[in-house]
């Protein structure tokens, strides 16, 4: 059986679960976007830690996003070698070719030359699968240890992505040291300010 045909089963089945396991009632909500309170990544339970509207020049809002983790875990080791989600609900339309742009320049803001360099294979692969937007679509990156990241539209696998370090860097988007918005971050990790 090959890596890439083990990667797919293994996400098919944490998609399957999730769906067969509905989240306990309650949800929450922000900007009229609803987010689960848990999620079932690889039979493990994730807890929304945070949840946000990313905000364009400070007054247009964006797209609104929650982020799942392993209960208990601190705000600091979220970028680790860990399972996660991140969703983002657009209240744009956004073209499918503008998020690799987007994602080189807010990797340059956390990465340095060299580790960008060793990532871009991986990196345009990411790039490569995301699609035009509408208004109310949602993206989802999934990581999970030793199988990869998972980026899914509207509940459908896109494509998987392998190793911690690509995961690391891609969540540091929004999470990394110069995140894109840092209210952003601190509302993601339920943090105040």
């Amino acid at each position: 059986m090959k890596i890439d045909d083990l990667l797919k089963m293994r996400f098919a089945y944490a998609l399957v679960m999730t769906l067969l396991l509905a989240p306990p009632a309650g949800a929450t909500e922000v900007e009229n976007v609803v987010f689960a309170k848990q999620v079932v990544v690889d039979r493990q339970t994730l807890e929304i830690k945070g949840a946000g509207v990313l905000r364009y020049l400070r007054f247009i809002k964006a797209y609104a996003g929650a982020l799942y983790a392993p209960p208990g875990i601190a705000p600091e080791a979220v970028l680790s070698d860990t399972p996660k989600r991140l969703e983002i609900e657009y209240f744009y339309s956004l073209k499918g070719e503008d998020f690799g742009p987007a994602t080189y320049k807010g990797l340059s803001e956390n990465l340095d030359a060299v580790e960008i360099e060793r990532l871009r294979p991986r990196i345009d692969y990411h790039n490569s699968l995301y699609v035009d937007v509408q208004p109310g679509d949602r993206y989802a990156l999934t990581y999970i240890p030793g199988a990869g990241t998972e980026l899914a539209l509207n509940g459908r696998p896109i494509g998987v992505i392998e190793g911690a370090d690509f995961a690391a860097a891609i969540f540091s988007l929004w999470l990394g040291k110069n995140p894109y918005d840092r209210q952003f971050k601190n509302a993601l990790l339920g943090l105040d300010g």
